[in-house]
């Protein structure tokens, strides 16, 4: 089976097919499709600088990583999700209501068996997916920063507010937990427990990098991060997905550049964006082929490409300015 082509572009305001605001087009194989249906034939793994927050940001951040990761997997899991987010907020408007004395707390029983066989399931499928995760994050860290893993390994660790007990299954230790903090809910008129509030860290030598790592410490292990979550989708079907990197190589020393470089050498194809050419690794500019963006009030303008000395023979690698 061939591979799919796909055309991505952005209709101005004022063209003859111009769409309101200046919307996106998408073509696969010629034929138009919406914006959430191309994850299944063009899948992309980006580091951008908002990614910095993965280590020490949000939990929602976390989740929301490891849940893309997932949803590329298996269209089961986008399905549970979907079902938990509603059966969530159908809960969230009961407890509410409870609070205010306008429901009866018999009324969440019809929405809680959805939210626990979706809960359950996100969960299981999380675990799975961090055990699968693991090996491919302790050999990406290895990678670019050798002498650090040597010391210690670079791992994910799952925090849940429902953990397991003897014999449990997450379902079963939501449940659980559901009836452990029923008072406390109508109380706070929202739902406490369940996936939605759990979180992961990034731990090296027992330690949660997000309270003593530096920033190059922190950098390197987002990376790792993306890389391995590369290499997992990769192996899934044996399609690579589009590696997409902006602004990467700042905070790293000279040795875990040289390492990266190396790494992004062997894709099949990776995006490197700078906003100032001299800023990337010398090894990488000699092997890229360079466009640059110029930007108008009309519209940006794309110059190029132009091949670096070597970029022929490696072929696979393109850095945009």
């Amino acid at each position: 089976m061939g591979a799919d082509t796909v055309d991505i572009a952005l209709v101005r305001p004022g063209s003859p097919t111009a769409t309101a605001g200046g919307r996106k087009r998408i073509r696969v194989n010629g034929v138009a499709r919406r914006p959430a249906t191309l994850a299944a034939v063009l899948r992309i793994v980006i580091f951008a600088p908002e990614e910095m927050l993965l280590v020490a940001g949000s939990p929602s951040l976390r989740r929301t990583a490891i849940d893309r990761i997932a949803a590329s997997r298996s269209p089961g899991y986008a399905a549970a999700l979907s079902t938990y987010g509603r059966a969530l907020q159908q809960r969230n408007g009961l407890l509410r209501a409870i609070r205010e004395e306008r429901a009866e707390r018999a009324d969440l029983r019809y929405w809680d068996q959805p939210f626990l066989d979706a809960g359950g399931a996100i969960v299981t499928a999380r675990l799975q997916l961090l055990h699968e995760l693991g090996p491919a994050l302790g050999a990406a860290h290895a990678e670019i920063a050798p002498e650090e893993a040597a010391q210690a390994s670079l791992r994910l660790r799952y925090e849940t507010n429902a953990p397991a007990g003897a014999g449990e299954t997450p379902r079963e230790a939501l449940a659980r937990r559901l009836v452990e903090t029923a008072d406390k809910e109508a109380w706070n008129g929202s739902t406490l427990v369940g996936p939605h509030r759990d979180d992961l860290s990034f731990v090296l030598d027992g330690r949660d990098l997000a309270t003593f790592a530096s920033r190059g410490q922190q950098r390197t292990a987002i990376l790792a991060f993306k890389l391995a979550e590369l290499d997992l989708l990769t192996a899934h079907d044996g399609r690579p997905p589009l590696l997409l990197l902006d602004d990467v190589f700042s905070e790293l020393d000279p040795d875990r550049r040289a390492h990266l470089v190396r790494r992004i050498a062997e894709l099949p194809q990776a995006f490197v964006t700078t906003t100032t050419l001299e800023d990337l690794d010398p090894a990488l500019r000699r092997i890229a082929t360079t466009w640059r963006v110029d930007p108008a009030s009309e519209g940006a303008t794309l110059d190029g490409p132009t091949a670096a000395d070597g970029a022929a023979a490696a072929g696979s690698l393109a850095a945009v300015r």
